[in-house]
């Protein structure tokens, strides 16, 4: 299973950005996705997750009413749309598949990752 972000970049405060996550194959529908971060020094944090049907969504109370997670099956893409980024949003921005349909926040309830890609957001 191989999943592979993009999107990120250089932000100023109050912008947007879409980060995107493709993953190979089989290994996407049947399955809860979810977004991590993780910030310099600090330890990887959930921001959203998403079931398998896309008709649920879990967001950390940080991000709430600023982000929004989507799925798209038939594209094997998982998103997140970014809105009035601040610059603690700052960060390397990981999707992960889930080990079942169900959309948790834990990190453990996450099997595989890929390799983030990284989200600066200047004040």
């Amino acid at each position: 299973v191989q999943l592979v972000e993009s999107g990120g970049g250089l932000v100023q405060a109050g912008g947007s950005l879409r980060l995107s996550c493709a993953t190979s194959g089989r290994s996407f529908s049947g399955y809860a996705m979810g977004w991590f971060r993780q910030a310099p020094g600090k330890v990887r944090e959930f921001v959203a997750s998403i079931n398998w049907r896309g008709d649920r969504t879990y967001y950390a109370d940080s991000v709430k009413g600023r982000f929004t997670i989507s799925r798209d099956n038939a594209k094997n893409t998982v998103y997140l749309q970014m809105n009035s980024l601040k610059p603690e949003d700052t960060g390397n921005y990981y999707c992960a598949r889930g080990r079942s349909g169900t959309n948790w926040s834990e990190l453990n309830q996450y099997d595989y990752w890929g390799q983030g890609t990284q989200v600066t957001v200047s004040s």
